[in-house]
């Protein structure tokens, strides 16, 4: 059976830590090392992105994380567009090593609004 999209976001969500953009907010106000990781593609973070955000596309996460992020606690904080590549995004770095990964599942418009 070919798994689809919907179903790989599913099954990443049973392993990573999901947050809700009030907690992720507390969180990352509590926290120094951080970062708020946008996993959109470039052109969408060019329109509008957070103003502490690092935009790395999904597909370049493994090749770029561990050159810029090489303490395995920061907290790394992931959003997208609607939580999907945020989900696939932390299981990803948790393979990695990564240990205070956490994709917030929300719309980037309702998480800019808390944010910025």
């Amino acid at each position: 059976m070919i798994k689809t999209a919907d179903m790989l976001i599913d099954e990443a969500k049973l392993q990573i830590s999901c947050l809700d953009i009030a907690s992720a907010q507390a969180l990352y106000e509590r926290s120094e090392a951080k970062v708020i990781l946008d996993v959109r593609e470039a052109e969408a973070a060019e329109k509008s992105k957070l103003n502490d955000s690092l935009n790395i596309p999904r597909g370049l996460i493994e090749m770029k994380m561990p050159k810029l992020y090489t303490d395995p606690s920061t907290l790394i904080l992931i959003h997208c567009a609607g939580g999907g590549r945020a989900s696939l995004a932390a299981q990803s770095l948790q393979k990695m090593g990564y240990t205070n990964v956490h994709a917030i599942a929300a719309k980037f418009e309702d998480i800019k609004i808390t944010f910025d």
